[in-house]
């Protein structure tokens, strides 16, 4: 009888390269780069087959510090070469590191591309809602009123949801988690890993240098049980201190009640990461922290997976065209394909 090859395993000195790790001291992609080796270690894929793709900006250097092959490319291009690499080796695992910057500004539109098509890429978004690389300019994610060197009044410009982004370009993996929450990081990291099909995860990382603290409502733990919903398949979306406060769906708006007082725990919206109507998952993109003392009742922001559904991939579905095409017109001449339309000679 014959029995399955074991997957192999790593070890996080296999994936760790012999590279200076170049980043601020307390900058939040130091954890973020050791939890991505404990994952890695988990996911039973050689490291000859993973390749770790990254544009500009300083989460972009990741891949010099990941034992395993790496592209860092062009501005914002990250997902093009990821695709074309997927499409070229379909064995391969590719990873996209990005930031809210080269993700969300100059990459944007590659973004939303990669992520409709359902290519089958992990693409990590770093957002510390900064241009840190360039020391300090506003960017697509900072939030309202945030002082920079760009925007020493304040940003007034309305600011990316990834998130909701992501969502709204039918991303079949849509997940959350914080730089510093380090066992939840390592398992959403192997949640995107395991998945088949776009992956976007948006990490909350602090920068400590041009925007030090400016997710400490999610990270202090004083504070952060009444500001953080954990989402988990299956169970009751509650939260708080004494887990007492819990989302309610009044028709199609959603607001926060305290259980046992507005009602009981049955009432609570269960959440639901397999849903293939990402309706209830953009709702859910769109808690904001709040910052104003006299807001009554204000939102948790979610993290964990908000939506994980299963869809052809853009692989699979070339793969199948070129098939039927091949079978009804044979596999075809490259000279045949300059020769197709019109030719005269040059003399």
């Amino acid at each position: 009888m014959a029995t399955a090859a074991p997957l192999p395993t790593l070890t996080t000195k296999e994936l760790t390269t012999d590279q200076e790790v170049r980043w601020c001291p307390g900058c939040g992609d130091y954890s973020i780069l050791a939890q991505m080796k404990k994952a890695l270690t988990t996911v039973g894929v050689p490291r000859e087959k993973m390749v770790f793709v990254s544009g500009i900006g300083c989460s972009s250097r990741f891949p010099y510090y990941m034992n395993t092959y790496g592209f860092h490319t062009i501005h914002g291009r990250a997902p093009t070469f990821a695709t074309g690499l997927r499409l070229a080796n379909p064995d391969l695992q590719v990873w996209v590191v990005t930031g809210d910057g080269d993700g969300l500004s100059i990459g944007g539109n590659h973004l939303i591309h990669a992520l409709r098509r359902n290519i089958d890429i992990k693409v990590l978004l770093f957002n510390n809602e900064i241009y840190g690389l360039t020391k300090g300019q506003y960017s697509p994610a900072s939030r309202i009123g945030t002082p920079t060197k760009t925007s020493p009044g304040g940003s007034f410009e309305t600011p990316v949801r990834p998130l909701s982004l992501a969502l709204a370009a039918e991303a079949t993996f849509v997940a959350r988690t914080i730089d510093v929450d380090v066992q939840h990081l390592v398992a959403i990291l192997q949640k995107a890993a395991a998945h088949k099909g776009s992956a976007f995860v948006e990490i909350y990382q602090n920068c400590k240098i041009f925007n030090d603290e400016v997710f400490k409502y999610a990270t202090d733990k004083a504070v952060k049980s009444s500001n953080v919903l954990y989402l988990e398949h299956g169970k009751p979306m509650v939260f708080g201190k004494d887990r007492t406060k819990g989302i309610r769906l009044n028709g199609l708006k959603p607001e926060v009640v305290e259980i046992g007082k507005d009602c009981q725990l049955d009432d609570i919206l269960t959440h639901d990461e397999f849903a293939e109507d990402p309706t209830p998952a953009y709702l859910l993109s769109r808690f904001v922290h709040s910052e104003d003392p006299s807001a009554v009742n204000p939102f948790p922001e979610p993290v964990g997976v908000f939506r994980n559904v299963t869809r052809p991939t853009y692989e699979e579905l070339l793969a199948d065209r070129i098939k039927v095409a091949t079978e009804k017109k044979g596999a075809g001449k490259i000279e045949d394909l300059f020769k197709a339309e019109d030719v005269w000679t040059v003399s």
